[in-house]
């Protein structure tokens, strides 16, 4: 079974690596400290499970998952057991999401039952995401946007950067695509947004918090 890491400590990464490298079906593809890095290394490897850190400095899990789109199964293993992370990487499609107080034996146990098509969590946060389902969350939903909302993953990604300042140049350098294919993200960005130009964009970017 192909793993990949994705954690911005080093020496959180190098123990995980210590603890899978003893179980016999198990093998470290790879490993990133960021989301850019994480998104190339994933693409590359072509792991069947991703190890997600939740909170990194230039964007941690959630963007990750946007990046590799219909990547590998994803398993976030984080420091926060706070409801709002679990829910917001679960919704972005986490398979599964235990904290780094978990032994290196159920790590190991939860990487295969995810990879298996289970969803893993530890205790009491699965609570969480069932009540985000019944409508009990004490985290609430995203207000409805059907601009917003209409704009895939990776055209999300792009409007991020647009928003930040980014030329195609520098989006393709960063999402490891053609500038062609930024160009076509962009104008699909325009086109749902209903925008008239890179402007325009951005300030409705920004009235939205997106950057």
């Amino acid at each position: 079974m192909r793993v990949f890491l994705v954690d911005d400590h080093a020496v959180f990464r190098s123990g995980v690596r210590a603890e899978l490298s003893r179980e016999a079906d198990m093998e470290v593809v790879g490993e990133a400290g960021g989301v850019s890095e994480a998104i190339a290394g994933i693409k590359s490897t072509r792991p069947d499970v991703v190890l997600l850190d939740v909170h990194m400095p230039d964007g941690g899990g959630v963007a990750v998952l946007a990046g590799i789109e219909d990547g590998p199964v994803c398993l976030a293993l984080s420091v926060s057991d706070a409801a709002e992370d679990v829910i917001a990487v679960i919704r972005a499609g986490a398979r599964g999401y235990v904290t780094k107080t978990i032994s290196g034996a159920e790590l190991a146990d939860g990487i295969r039952r995810v990879a298996g098509g289970d969803a893993v969590f530890s205790p009491r946060l699965a609570g969480f995401v069932l009540d985000s389902f019944t409508g009990k969350s004490p985290v609430p939903e995203p207000p409805l946007d059907p601009e917003l909302d209409s704009l895939t993953p990776r055209e999300l990604e792009v409007l991020r950067l647009l928003a930040r300042g980014y030329t195609y140049r520098e989006i393709a350098e960063n999402l490891f695509i053609s500038v062609k294919t930024v160009e076509t993200h962009a104008s699909n960005v325009l086109r749902k947004t209903q925008q008239s130009n890179r402007n325009a964009l951005t300030r409705w970017a920004h009235r939205r918090r997106i950057d």
